[in-house]
């Protein structure tokens, strides 16, 4: 057990609740660390229910094809907690996160806080203080109250396609998950919106307005298709129309969930994206544990000889039909 894991388990016994959506805490918290969410590069700070990671890395592969240093804040980990803090590039090293790990667990005492708190506090206090040119927040659960939503003024906003999950915190309905999600938006800042059902799509125009935000929504202000051939789509929106090469990750819904990405790194003027870099960076995102294809581990050696082995984290009703849509293929 390495430093950084003995700290994370202390941290987990802080609050005996392991879900509390307010935002008091982590201000809290923020301000005995000098605020570093207030020194963060541009952020784009991505909601939704099914397709974040996707768009996350496919944002992430898209400006690193360009040329810049990337921040990416993602939850939860597959293998271990590092995954999490993506600094400049590359993920946190073990000491650097023992360390941040360990100071955000001095100055909060023995306040109650959860675990996503205090531990997004230390992702905005190590990315204070490395140099980069882009900040990709993913919101771990909802939007309103969650704790990544004390960025104040966002480059870009983007929602993913909003469905049913975790209920007992966002309502159960559509339209309640929606404008949890929709918390994220803020003044005057560009949204970008993935394919939505059209309750949920109601409530987010309706905070758009509120918030005299500028909204891109799919099929109105852009466009992804499949051709004819394969391993191309086409993306349009109303300035270019481009064929491009389908993203490295498998499944028909990976061409919204780039579209959305796309669309956002077009839409938000922060940092500078060449439509060369669009199509690099489709040519080599990688997200595993989605429809990730095994072959020669372990596990492969247990099954009858030329089965299949897929991974996949789909954990609500509409990923599980993507991941049907994609065996029934």
């Amino acid at each position: 057990v390495n430093d950084s894991d003995a700290i994370l388990a202390r941290l987990m016994a802080l609050h005996p609740k392991k879900i509390d959506l307010s935002l008091d805490r982590l201000y809290g918290l923020l301000g005995k660390l000098r605020n570093p969410h207030k020194k963060l590069p541009p952020v784009i700070h991505i909601a939704g229910t099914n397709g974040k990671g996707s768009t996350v890395s496919t944002l992430r592969a898209i400006a690193e094809a360009a040329g810049h240093r990337v921040h990416v804040y993602t939850s939860p980990h597959l293998v271990r907690f590092n995954e999490r803090i993506r600094l400049a590039g590359s993920l946190i090293d073990d000491e650097t996160l023992a360390e941040t790990l360990a100071e955000c667990e001095r100055a909060n005492g023995n306040d109650p806080i959860t675990f996503f708190e205090i531990t997004t506090a230390a992702a905005f206090l190590a990315f204070s203080r490395v140099p980069a040119d882009l900040c990709i927040l993913e919101v771990g659960l909802g939007g309103r109250l969650d704790a990544t939503n004390v960025i104040e003024n966002p480059a870009a906003v983007c929602i993913t396609p909003i469905s049913f999950d975790h209920e007992q915190f966002l309502g159960n309905t559509i339209e309640a998950i929606a404008g949890e999600k929709a918390g994220i938006i803020k003044n005057g800042v560009p949204v970008i919106i993935g394919p939505q059902l059209d309750t949920g799509k109601k409530v987010i125009k309706a905070v758009i307005e509120e918030k005299k935000a500028k909204g891109y929504f799919y099929k109105d202000d852009w466009y992804v298709e499949l051709t004819s051939n394969s391993d191309h789509f086409l993306y349009t929106d109303k300035n270019i129309k481009s064929s491009l090469p389908k993203p490295n990750l498998i499944g028909v819904h990976q061409v919204s969930n780039a579209g959305l990405a796309i669309k956002t790194a077009l839409t938000q003027t922060a940092i500078k994206i060449p439509e060369a870099a669009i199509r690099a960076g489709l040519g080599w995102v990688r997200w595993p544990a989605r429809l990730q294809k095994l072959e020669g581990t372990p596990l492969n050696k247990l099954l009858p000889e030329n089965s299949l082995l897929w991974l996949d984290g789909g954990h609500n009703p509409a990923a599980a039909g993507v991941i049907r849509t994609f065996l029934q293929g």
